[in-house]
């Protein structure tokens, strides 16, 4: 399961997973742009979802559709997420509220909706696009977002704790600047989805016993000091 996968890295990720042989289901609100970027692949593999992060129905109708069409999930990636760049005094409180829905409560549901069935796979897998804003703030152009985002880690470690008995191994990817519409889709100069996409690929097909459960990715020197 992919949620996102209409663009930017979520769709470089289905498409990277279709390549890998995966059977998937794409998640995305408009079902015309999914559908539009889908993987060309045999739809024997593939399924496609109308999923708003914010309606926990609308969650729920998309684990309950994979599992009557595939009869499990082993995989869980989640790729939705949304930005305000307004700066920490102007940001207003629907903003942030909208980014913490998205961000937060979307992954959280669908995590909490597909634990039975990860479980019962034996080597689930969860992963969850943080950012490099979960693990440092810098300037005021991203408070509400890193504050999302420093969320979105937690929640990777809190179901790390509560799968790992079962098999469950959970990563958090924390890129910095990705050419989507996010940033800019043409900067050949920063991180690629495609990138990104294919340390998702390896992390998921890691054993139980080599477990990444915080990933870095930056095109740049980091001044962490």
């Amino acid at each position: 399961m992919v949620s996102g996968a209409n663009r930017g890295i979520g769709a470089a990720i289905a498409g990277r997973l279709a390549a890998d042989g995966h059977r998937l289901s794409l998640g995305a609100r408009r079902l015309d742009a999914l559908a539009a970027g889908a993987p060309d692949i045999d739809p024997d593999r593939i399924l496609l979802n109308s999923y708003d992060a914010v309606d926990f129905d609308s969650a729920r109708r998309w684990v309950d559709a994979t599992v009557d069409r595939f009869g499990r999930v082993d995989v869980l990636v989640n790729c939705a997420g949304i930005v305000d760049r307004t700066g920490l005094e102007a940001m207003e409180e629907d903003a942030l509220d909208e980014m913490w829905e998205v961000n937060v409560k979307g992954p959280l549901r669908l995590t909490r909706l597909a634990l039975p069935h990860l479980r019962r796979s034996g080597s689930g897998r969860v992963v969850n696009l943080a950012s490099m804003s979960a693990k440092r703030v810098k300037g005021d152009a991203l408070p509400g977002y890193s504050m999302t985002k420093y969320a979105l880690l937690a929640l990777s470690h809190a179901v790390r704790q509560v799968g790992w008995d079962d098999g469950i191994r959970v990563t958090a990817l924390c890129p910095g600047p990705v050419a989507t519409d996010m940033m800019d889709p043409d900067d050949e100069t920063i991180t690629q989805p495609e990138d990104v996409a294919d340390l998702v690929a390896t992390v998921i097909e890691l054993p139980n016993t080599a477990s990444v459960s915080e990933l870095l990715i930056t095109c740049r020197l980091e001044a962490w000091a």
